[in-house]
């Protein structure tokens, strides 16, 4: 599976993005999929995860902000970004779990398999 992130960009505080993630080599439909997102001098954290069925999982800092969905006809997986703060400004990743996941959701790098290059979202004040 290769994956594409885009979307990323300069937005003011309190505005929205979309992130996408293309795939492409096999279907995903049904594969756990994961946003994670890394700011300067900082680790590398999870933001979302969306399970095999369509169950979701967010950190606790994006809660109620950030939706996690797929469209499997397309292969894409999206990360619907709202009220952006500051503190969002970071290199986002998303990432695939090979195989049938089922409703398992993930929350660790180490659990996905496949990553798309980053995407940068910068958030001004």
């Amino acid at each position: 599976v290769q994956l594409q992130a885009s979307g990323g960009g300069l937005v003011e505080a309190g505005g929205s993005l979309t992130l996408s993630c293309a795939a492409s080599g096999r279907p995903f439909g049904t594969s756990a999929m994961g946003w994670f997102r890394q700011a300067p001098g900082k680790e590398r954290e999870f933001v979302a995860t969306l399970s095999g069925t369509g169950g979701s999982y967010y950190t606790d800092s994006v809660k109620g902000r950030f939706t996690i969905s797929r469209d499997s006809a397309k292969s894409t997986g999206y990360l619907q970004m709202n009220s952006l703060k500051p503190e969002d400004t970071a290199l986002y990743y998303c990432a695939v779990r090979g195989g049938y996941s089922g409703s398992n959701l993930y929350t660790h790098a180490h659990h996905y398999h496949y990553w798309g290059q980053g995407t940068l979202v910068t958030v001004s004040s």
